[in-house]
């Protein structure tokens, strides 16, 4: 009995967290007043407390109690092409949606995306940033170039909703894969100005490079993240034969 009370007091906290009931920064109820809110245990209390600590939901402070720490992990499905807007209808997710640039550029004065675009110097590309913040914080930064032979200019009111439902029901793109890899990057120049002094400045980036049913690449993505609180998910099964 006693387990499965701590398990309980420990996901009614757990719930509590995530709806935001306690914030980060927030102290949640002393051993004291849980001991009494439950009528348990103080043993109790503290293995619920400690299954918190090991969530990376709570830090124990001397002299403060046990102090909320998350701040909002963003699980993003790393091996569907989805748009952010889709995410954030699927996850029920917060962020709100910041233009930063919207304008036309050479591929020559991007070479990274212009090889990965297969492009010459001379083309022309769609370069659009935008952040997305929650309670006014950046949590991701997302970069694209598109390929301006494709998707001619793309109006402010689109880039701050979404991009790709402009792209699909309106271009009528017929948008079929993405090669995509992830590496773990110290802040850029622009990753301090959009994301602040983070401590340890480093992002999650995912560059994604996206292909038309035709095979043209038209868009190249780069989406930082902030690297402590990127979680990315991945079901993956052994080819039957390996194990034979």
């Amino acid at each position: 009995m006693a387990q499965k009370k701590f398990i309980s007091i420990y996901e009614q906290l757990k719930n509590q967290i995530l709806s935001e009931q306690y914030q980060y920064g927030d102290q949640i109820p002393s051993e004291n007043e849980l001991v009494s809110t439950y009528g348990t245990s103080r043993e109790t209390v503290r293995k619920a407390l400690e299954l918190l600590a090991n969530d990376g939901m709570i830090q124990k402070i001397r002299g403060k109690g046990s102090v909320v720490i998350y701040q909002g992990i963003t699980e993003f499905p790393f091996s569907e092409l989805i748009s952010f807007k889709e995410v954030q209808n699927q996850l029920g997710l917060k962020h709100q949606t910041e233009l930063i640039v919207n304008e036309e550029v050479r591929a020559g004065d991007y070479e990274r995306v212009r090889l990965a675009l297969g492009l010459k110097a001379e083309e022309r590309l769609i370069h659009v940033i935008r952040t997305r913040s929650i309670k006014g914080k950046v949590k991701i930064l997302d970069e694209d170039f598109f390929l301006k032979s494709v998707v001619k200019s793309i109006i402010a009111s689109v880039a701050k909703k979404s991009i790709y439902d402009y792209l699909e029901n309106d271009l009528a793109l017929d948008i079929s894969y993405s090669s995509k890899s992830i590496t773990f990057e110290p802040f850029s120049k622009l990753d301090y100005e959009m994301f602040g002094d983070i401590n340890p400045p480093y992002t999650a980036t995912v560059r994604s490079t996206v292909y038309l049913k035709d095979t043209t690449q038209f868009q190249y993505n780069i989406s930082k993240h902030l690297a402590t609180e990127f979680k990315f998910k991945e079901f993956s099964r052994r080819r039957e034969n390996l194990l034979q």
